[in-house]
């Protein structure tokens, strides 16, 4: 039945290693379970929003069971799903700016707003615009989102770690004081890591997250707390609808759509990049894989969380072996999971250095794209390289292409090669554009 229905062989897999890339993708991103609820009901900023952080765990831990069970039965790609990173700070700014203008249920309402999104997102995604968007990207820019986006993961890896730290002037800075126990935790994760994956031992990411978290364990970092453990709280239906159908909210419901498509395209494109799902400088099924992060975002508002969007931590099950939707099936219930058992989640989740070490081990790999890219060709290599720069340097995707995605056509059309590129470009070009010049919020 799994074979029918995943079509393991012919994608040189099988149900053990999908499995273990499944486990594999959800602890790298187990943290969101516990940072996505300390960011959209406030205690992160210690401005609370009125929303609770035990709804929003339940919230978090649904949406993401229920778009990533989605992208997997429906597209069969080993693409894992949340609320994402960078919408939830915007949703909390939202409803910030919302209840500074006097509206009470400011939190309900920025619901209602992500849930118009959302529907809206379903719509293009049926209409196959957003897959027409995928396709006209040439094979270079998408090699490029995928070496862009490896160094942003490893970035993510390094400053979770407390390798990196933030830096008034320059920016992010090395923290000189490697002897720190989560900088030292984080270097023997990576080296026992580096080993076994270079001497090919299979599964040698799932054994380095392992061998860091009983270090940590050991050393102190982690405590255990308990198993079993349920939210208290939710906030399924409770959004405003009515109260998001406002003419003067049309600009919060265009930017949550803009971050959303292009944090999706890109992690779709890298991640299919890295796992040879790309034919043709086609990703057959990607409309489907669009239609499941469209519908999480609108299961999402439902029941009480912000825009949910693929993930680059799913690059990691995919360096493990999984390429299919049954990778995402098991990340999926382990997200469900993950509700009863909220204290072990916990234990290994909320200590980062744990997972720190996969993510620079991953990016590493991803690097490898930048050899697929026209360097001989300028108007190719040009446009790549400032998405490959821009990534890691914006800390987010979508600001990332927008560097390569605005310069591409520029190039194309003033050095006389505007017939090598799709029309469509020109377009994406100008929404980036607009979104910078026309939407400050």
């Amino acid at each position: 039945m799994l074979e029918k229905w995943f079509h393991l062989q012919e994608k040189g897999s099988n149900v053990k290693v999908e499995i273990i890339a499944g486990l594999t993708t959800f602890m790298t991103m187990a943290y969101i379970i516990f940072l996505n609820p300390s960011i959209l009901s406030g205690e992160l900023a210690g401005s609370p929003t009125g929303l609770s952080m035990d709804a929003a765990m339940l919230a978090t831990c649904i949406a993401a069971f229920t778009a990533t069970v989605l992208m997997g039965l429906y597209a069969n790609f080993p693409i894992a799903q949340a609320p994402g990173m960078g919408e939830n700070f915007f949703f909390v700014t939202v409803a910030g700016a919302l209840a500074v203008q006097g509206v009470s249920n400011a939190w309900q309402v920025t619901l209602g707003i992500v849930f118009i999104s959302g529907v809206i997102f379903l719509i293009l995604s049926l209409l196959k615009f957003r897959k027409v968007m995928i396709d006209a990207v040439s094979p270079s820019m998408k090699n490029g989102i995928a070496v862009g986006i490896g160094l942003l993961i490893a970035v993510i890896g390094f400053r979770n770690a407390g390798v990196i730290l933030p830096d008034l002037g320059t920016g992010l800075k090395f923290n000189s004081h490697i002897l720190q126990a989560d900088v030292m935790i984080f270097f023997a994760g990576l080296f026992f890591t580096a080993v076994l994956h270079t001497r090919k031992v299979r599964g040698a990411i799932l054994w380095g997250i392992l061998f860091t978290a009983l270090l940590s364990l050991i050393i102190g970092k982690v405590h255990y707390s308990g198993i079993v453990g349920l939210p208290a709280d939710h906030a399924v239906f409770k959004m405003d609808l009515p109260g998001a159908l406002k003419f003067h909210f049309i600009p919060f419901i265009v930017v949550f759509l803009f971050m959303d498509l292009f944090d999706t395209m890109g992690t779709l494109i890298g991640v299919s990049e890295q796992a040879g799902l790309v034919k043709d400088n086609r990703i057959p099924g990607s409309n489907r894989a669009l239609i499941s992060d469209a519908v999480g975002t609108v299961v999402g508002a439902c029941t009480g969380t912000s825009t949910v969007t693929s993930y680059i931590e799913s690059s990691v099950g995919v360096e493990y072996g999984g390429r299919t939707g049954l990778t995402s099936v098991v990340t999926g219930f382990l997200f469900l999971a993950a509700l009863f058992f909220s204290p072990l989640v916990a234990m290994v989740g909320k200590y980062l250095p744990i997972t720190a070490p996969a993510l620079v081990i991953v990016g590493s790999m991803m690097a490898k794209n930048i050899s697929r890219i026209e360097w001989e060709n300028y108007s190719e290599a040009i446009p790549a390289f400032l998405i490959i720069i821009g990534i890691p340097i914006s800390g987010n995707i979508a600001d990332g292409l927008a560097l390569g995605f605005i310069s591409y056509p520029v190039i194309k059309i003033f050095s006389g090669r505007a017939r090598e590129m799709h029309w469509l470009m020109i377009g994406v070009a100008v929404l980036f554009i607009l979104r910078y010049a026309l939407i400050q919020i």
